[in-house]
């Protein structure tokens, strides 16, 4: 039985965009239609519920922010347009019904380095006026400040238009001046998103990284991660401090100690309920990440909370703008939630009979008094549509589609399946067949996922689909190293366990000959970030298994990963991931150019931050200089992700037309 009604005529389905439904496709149609980014980048609901907030695309590039009024006229009015080159209009929040809350993120080339800045601006939903709210900068400043702010809290009990952020404070010179500032570190500020007035609330500590903020507008958790005092570099360990309700004190709660291979040790706090006085953070039970808590009344050993047998509680489930702790979430085949506040438990029972087909629902905000829920709702084959749950008269209504002009109908369907490993293991994964395929004697693709510390999940991914679309089966192992799986999964890392990782990506490849369902001279290899390291990578075992490799952004070269990390504060950590010993030449696909048998194509953005652009012009380099055959495109003031839809339509194109005549059509 449904237990919500489902609006007919919803308010804001205009909104989608909605496409006539394409008939035959050609390639290039095809690649167009995936290129495209989601019609929904972010969304928020107002604290009334009346309203919502979406950015959307603009050109190739661009963000625009619409408001829809739904107590009015329902319709989507434009507000501000972000068109500035190598700039994202990333997320914003609303503030209070009549303002919001908005971060940009844009980078800058400083020398041989590419630089990341954050800046936060309030934003009228009434008439667009922007307001700066992150500290600005002077000519005096000692150093200029990337981090322009984070929200801790969006609302400050008592006092009306008020947010909690953090402001990265800076000393000045004081010569020539009266008035200088000689505070160094991160604090936090009251500030009124109206005005921009602002006052201190946390002063400037020059270690502090995080701060948590309480339900109530109270700073209850701070975080510290020392640096050397000489070189600026992080040391290896963070510590957290709690504050006791009502008090202005800071008191040492735990300790994490980062480990080489990557991984950390200790109780990592990263939410407080206040009506409880707890701390929720994460730990270890037997080699996998739980879920603990601990009193700040009277701290003492953690509370396990939620572990699971074999997989990692990898995220908290919060909602509202309190960020109210309702419940744990994890991956095992399918992204599953465990509710432990029993009026979310019974929410989402109704919400799963109230949509069957679409078992990945995610609450994305909340009216201040939770009444009014905005929702995505999504699925393998469906990217996903938002919904307005009012909770009072059990009515959702459809708003937005997050890709309207995709047909979920012609999507193809992703299945959990394992396979074994050369020595036994079973190596979990997905894979996708093209939709009306019989599933034998396919073209084929190994798709392992980037990191190397992230994993694959079920649900929609673009990449796959487009794919399955060309008539592609795709399959994406969850290799010995991949992150959710625990310690001993994990091992030393993707990197410093290089043979066993990319052994895993091969035997999928075997995997999928030895069922019948590749073709295995039409058996081709792509990835992205550690997932275009795996794809070359995979030559240096078995140069004849796959017979074309694409990379998008990847690593090439491990002994230059760690040079370039030699100018950033993270050195130490990136030198301890990466390791030292035979692994870092013996595991560099550009440093072993020379037995690789298969044509590459590579892509990489020259303001990538992740995985720098070198990476890929050395692996060219190197690969002509052994007479192999490769193709290299380079896309001028993109980042890793690509973003673009202008790049992504020649990339797709590309690997379409690559694969295409080294798989033999």
């Amino acid at each position: 039985m449904t237990f919500w009604k489902i609006a007919s005529g919803a308010c804001c389905t205009a909104v989608a965009f909605a496409s006539p439904a394409l008939q035959a496709e050609t390639a290039e149609e095809t690649a167009a239609k995936f290129a495209l980014r989601p019609v929904v980048l972010d969304v928020s609901l107002s604290p009334s519920g009346d309203k919502i907030s979406y950015i959307a695309p603009q050109g190739d590039r661009g963000e625009i922010l619409y408001v829809i009024d739904l107590a009015g006229t329902a319709q989507p009015v434009a507000v501000i347009a972000n068109t500035e080159e190598n700039t994202d209009l990333d997320e914003c929040d609303w503030a209070t019904d009549t303002h919001l809350v908005c971060s940009l993120y844009f980078i800058r080339q400083d020398g041989i380095l590419l630089l990341g800045y954050d800046r936060t601006m309030s934003v009228s939903a009434v008439d667009g006026s922007a307001r700066l709210m992150s500290q600005q900068t002077n000519s005096r400043m000692l150093r200029v400040t990337q981090d322009g702010g984070s929200v801790v809290a969006l609302d400050v009990p008592g006092e009306k238009n008020q947010i909690l952020m953090t402001r990265d404070w800076v000393k000045e010179r004081s010569i020539g001046t009266r008035a200088s500032n000689d505070r160094e570190g991160l604090g936090v500020d009251s500030i009124d998103v109206t005005t921009g007035k602002r006052q201190i609330k946390v002063h400037p500590d020059v270690d502090a990284e995080r701060y948590i903020a309480d339900q109530f507008g109270e700073v209850r958790l701070k975080m510290r991660h020392a640096r050397d005092r000489s070189t600026g570099v992080y040391k290896e360990d963070r510590t957290y401090y709690y504050r006791p309700k009502g008090s202005s004190e800071w008191k040492m709660l735990s300790k994490e100690t980062l480990q080489p291979g990557g991984g950390n040790t200790g109780f990592v706090p990263v939410a407080v309920d206040s009506e409880l006085d707890i701390a929720y953070g994460f730990g270890s039970k037997n080699g996998y990440d739980a879920i603990y808590k601990v009193s700040l009344a009277n701290p003492a050993v953690p509370e396990l909370v939620s572990a699971k047998d074999g997989i990692e509680v990898d995220s908290l489930i919060r909602v509202g703008r309190q960020r109210r702790v309702v419940g744990v979430s994890y991956a095992t085949e399918r992204r599953n939630i465990d509710y432990f506040d029993p009026a979310f438990r019974k929410l989402s029972s109704g919400l799963a009979a109230a949509l069957p087909g679409k078992p990945l629902v995610n609450i994305v905000d909340a009216s201040a008094d939770e009444n009014k829920l905005l929702i995505i709702a999504a699925s393998d084959v469906d990217p996903g549509t938002v919904y307005l749950l009012d909770r009072k008269t059990n009515q959702m209504e459809p708003l937005l589609e997050m890709r309207s002009h995709m047909d979920a109908s012609a999507m193809a369907e992703m299945k959990p399946v394992n396979f074994t490993a050369s020595d036994g293991t079973q190596i979990p994964g997905y894979l996708t067949l093209p939709k009306g395929s019989t599933g034998k004697g396919l073209k084929a693709i190994i798709l392992p996922h980037g990191g190397p510390s992230a994993r694959d999940e079920w649900g929609f991914d673009w990449l796959v689909q487009f794919f399955a679309a060309r008539g592609y089966a795709v399959l994406q192992p969850n290799f010995r190293g991949a992150a959710g799986y625990g310690e001993a999964w994990f091992g030393r890392n993707g990197f410093q366990d290089w043979k066993v990782a990319i052994g895993d990506v091969n035997d999928a490849g075997r995997w999928l000959v030895k069922q019948g369902i590749a073709d295995p001279v039409k058996l081709a290899i792509v990835g992205w970030s550690y997932g275009g390291y795996a794809a070359l990578q995979s030559q240096v075992l078995d140069p004849d298994l796959f017979k074309a490799v694409v990379a998008i952004a990847p690593v090439t070269d491990l002994a230059k990963m760690r040079e370039h990390a030699t100018y950033f504060t993270n050195s130490r950590l990136v030198r301890g991931f990466l390791g030292e010993g035979a692994h870092v030449r013996e595991g560099s696909p550009a440093q072993n150019a020379s037995v690789m048998k298969a044509p590459v194509l590579l892509f990489h953005g020259t303001l990538d931050q992740n995985v720098v652009v070198d990476q890929s012009r050395f692996m060219e380099k190197r690969l002509k200089e052994a007479g192999k055959a490769v193709t290299y495109v380079e896309f001028d003031g993109l980042d890793h992700q690509l973003e673009e839809s202008k790049a992504r339509f020649k990339m797709l194109s590309d690997i379409d037309k690559f694969l295409d005549t080294n798989l033999g059509g």
